[in-house]
C-alpha cells in the first residue's frame, strides 16, 4: 500500500482551476490539495453546487483521486487583512462559516478531510487558547453531521505551530475521532525539534494530509526540493513506513509565476526519492518492456492491497475504487504513455478479455482516468463498457459508468443507470448524471420504482432524489 502523490492548487493561483488540474495530473500527481479561494471553487458562489458537481467530474476525468480541501486562502474573508477573521479573533463566525462550507464541499467531493490552521494570536495565549478550543469544537460538530474529517495543521508564528500542541488540543477535545493531523514537513525543518520522518512517526494513525516542501532552520519561506535541509528520501520512507496511504501534496504557494516546470521538477524529484516499491518496479518495468503488463496486472491485489479507498463511506469501492483499482489505473496511465492508440487499445482488449474481475474492474476504471482516448481505444473501451453492465458483478457495473460513460449512446448509458439502481450501486458512481439525466431516464425510473413499490419493496434514496429532481 502506497500514498498518492499531489500537488496543491495554490501553486496555480495564475491558472484556471480546470487548467491546473489538468497539468497536475499529466505531470503524474494522482491528487490534488484544492485551496479554496476566489476563482478556486468559491465557498461562497451563487453556482457552488454546480462548481463543485463540475469538479467532481474533472477530478473523476483526469484520474485525480485524492483530494484534501485546504482553507489557507489569504483574501477570501477579508479584503484588507490576509487570513481573517481566524478562530482566534473577536468574531470568528465568518471562519466557522467558511469551514463547514469546505466540509461540505468536501464531503461532496469525497475528500480525504478539511485541512485549516490556528491563525497568529494577538491577544493574551490564555484567552487565545480558548478561543481556539471552542472555535474548532463548533467546526467539529458541523464535522459531526457531515462525517467529513478535520486535520490541523501547526503553522510556524501561529498560536499552534507545533505537531506536540495538535495533539494536546486533540486531547483537550475529547479525542474526537474526526480530528486529526495535517503535517508540513517542511515547517518540521523550521520549528520543531526533531526531524520531518520523527514527526511523521510521531503523528502516526492520526496523520491524514502530508504537504510536502523544503526549508530551512528557523526560516518560514516554502522552498523547492533540494534547496533547504528537507531530508526528502527519509521523509518519504516515514510514510511507507506507517503504512500512510493518503495525499502528500507539493506546497509551494509564492511559485505560480512558474508553476508548470516547479511542478515538474517536484515530480521529478519526489519519485527519485521515493522508496523502491513494487508499484515503482512495476511501472518501469512497462515503460521498458509494455508487453509485461499481462504479468503485472494479476499480481496488484496481492503486491499492494485490496482494500477500499474510502472505507468508512464506500467500504465495497463502488463508488471510489479500491487500492488495486487504483494501481491497475497507475500501471495502464503509464501504459499509454509509450504505446500508440491502436497497441494501447488491444492490450487492454488482452487484459479485459484474459483478466479476472479485479483486473477487469482495472482496465475499466484506467478508461475512465483517460482523459482523450484515441479512436481505437474508445471503440474498444465501448465494447468493454457494454460487457462489463452486462455482468453480475456490482463493482464491474459501478466501473463501468465512470467517466468513459461519457462515450455510450444514450440508450445504453440510460439502461446502465437502471442497472445500478436495480443492482445496488449507489448512483454516486455514475459519472455526469445530474448534467446527463433526461426525461427518459426519469420516465424509466418512475416505472422501476413503482414496480418495487408493488412489491412492497424499498425504492433507492439516490433514486428517488433523481425523481424529484425533474420536477
Amino acid at each position: 500500500m502506497t500514498f498518492s502523490l499531489g500537488y496543491g492548487t495554490n501553486g496555480f493561483s495564475n491558472h484556471r482551476l480546470d487548467d491546473a488540474l489538468a497539468i497536475i495530473a499529466d505531470l503524474g500527481y494522482t491528487g490534488v490539495a484544492l485551496t479554496l479561494d476566489h476563482d478556486h471553487l468559491d465557498p461562497f458562489a451563487d453556482d457552488l453546487a454546480r462548481q463543485v458537481d463540475h469538479v467532481a467530474s474533472r477530478l473523476s476525468s483526469l484520474g485525480l483521486n485524492r483530494v484534501v480541501i485546504e482553507t489557507g486562502a489569504r483574501y477570501l474573508l477579508d479584503p484588507w487583512r490576509k487570513h481573517s477573521p481566524t478562530l482566534l479573533s473577536d468574531d470568528p463566525a465568518l471562519r466557522v462559516d467558511f469551514l463547514a462550507r469546505a466540509l461540505r464541499i468536501a464531503g461532496d467531493l469525497g475528500a480525504d478531510c478539511v485541512s485549516f490552521w490556528s491563525g497568529v494570536s494577538t491577544v493574551d495565549k490564555d484567552v487565545a487558547w480558548s478561543r481556539l478550543r471552542e472555535g474548532v469544537a463548533a467546526v467539529l460538530e458541523h464535522a459531526a453531521r457531515l462525517n467529513v474529517r478535520l486535520a490541523m495543521e501547526p503553522e510556524p508564528g501561529h498560536l499552534v505551530q507545533h505537531l506536540s500542541q495538535v495533539l494536546d488540543l486533540r486531547k483537550e477535545l475529547g479525542e474526537p475521532e474526526l480530528f486529526g493531523v495535517t503535517l508540513d514537513v517542511g515547517h518540521c525543518v523550521a520549528v520543531e525539534p526533531v526531524n520531518a520522518a520523527e514527526c511523521v512517526r510521531l503523528a502516526g494513525p492520526l496523520l491524514w494530509n502530508v504537504q510536502l516542501d523544503d526549508m530551512l532552520p528557523r526560516v518560514h519561506e516554502h522552498l523547492e526540493f533540494g534547496d533547504g535541509h528537507l531530508d526528502l528520501p527519509g521523509t518519504l520512507a516515514a510514510l511507507a513506513e506507517i503504512g500512510y496511504t493518503g495525499l502528500a501534496a507539493v506546497e509551494l504557494p509564492r511559485h505560480s509565476h512558474a508553476a508548470p516546470d516547479t511542478a515538474r521538477r517536484a515530480f521529478e524529484a519526489l519519485t527519485a526519492a521515493m522508496p523502491q516499491t513494487w508499484s515503482a518496479k512495476a511501472e518501469r518495468r512497462i515503460r521498458e518492456k509494455p508487453s509485461v503488463i499481462g504479468s503485472l496486472f494479476p499480481a496488484v491485489g496481492r503486491e499492494v492491497g485490496r482494500e477500499a479507498l474510502r472505507p468508512d463511506t464506500d467500504p465495497q469501492g463502488l463508488v471510489h475504487g479500491t487500492v488495486d483499482d487504483r494501481e491497475r489505473v497507475r500501471l495502464v496511465a503509464v501504459l499509454a504513455d509509450v504505446l500508440d492508440d491502436a497497441a494501447l487499445a488491444a492490450e487492454l482488449r488482452d487484459l479485459y478479455r484474459f483478466g479476472d474481475d479485479a483486473e477487469r474492474r482495472g482496465v475499466l476504471r484506467a478508461l475512465n482516468a483517460l482523459e482523450f482516448p484515441g479512436a481505437e481505444v474508445t471503440d474498444a473501451g465501448i465494447r468493454l463498457v457494454e460487457d462489463a453492465l452486462r455482468a453480475n458483478d456490482i463493482r464491474l457495473v459501478a466501473a463501468a459508468m465512470g467517466a468513459f460513460a461519457r462515450f455510450l449512446d444514450d440508450h445504453t448509458w440510460r439502461h446502465g443507470v437502471l442497472k445500478c439502481v436495480f443492482v445496488g450501486v449507489p448512483l454516486a458512481a455514475v459519472a455526469d448524471l445530474t448534467s446527463r439525466a433526461d426525461d427518459e431516464l426519469r420516465r424509466m425510473l418512475a416505472d422501476f420504482a413503482d414496480e418495487r413499490r408493488a412489491a412492497g419493496r424499498d425504492v433507492p434514496a439516490d433514486a428517488l432524489s433523481l425523481l424529484k429532481e425533474g420536477h
